[in-house]
């Protein structure tokens, strides 16, 4: 396994391990936001895709296909594209209210960058050659 692939499998499970940690919080009315828990608000749980789209791109991660790469380009495009939106989501302010965004919401984006740029890096193998005897 190459060390852009286990980069980016490592970087990968630290955007999953943020979908359960706070990404925001509303003093005044002692709330806590998490990817996979947002009672109180009409945020959803947009931590469950993050998890589920962080597991399809381990899985192209350990697959050494030319189609498993170009898969997870697009997957963790994704991925970068989807935690981008819930960042902006969740450190928004609304009605007078800004909440204390938390570290788990930056580092899951960062870590989904680091993961689609382990895929950009990755070395696309050779096309194989079959000789016809």
């Amino acid at each position: 396994m190459s060390r852009t692939a286990i980069i980016g499998i490592l970087a990968v499970l630290l955007v999953i391990i943020c979908a359960f940690l706070p990404w925001s919080v509303i003093e005044s009315r002692h709330l806590v936001f998490t990817g996979v828990n947002g009672a109180g608000s009409s945020y959803g749980e947009p931590g469950k895709l993050n998890i589920f789209v962080g597991v399809l791109a381990v899985i192209f991660f350990l697959l050494k296909r030319r189609m498993a790469i170009w898969a997870n380009l697009f997957i963790t495009g994704f991925l970068v594209a989807w935690t981008f939106r819930n960042m902006i989501l969740y450190s928004r302010c609304e009605i007078g209210e800004c909440p204390d965004a938390g570290i788990a919401l930056y580092l899951s984006l960062g870590a989904a960058v680091v993961a689609f740029l382990c895929v950009l890096l990755t070395r696309v193998p050779k096309k194989e050659t079959i000789i016809k005897e």
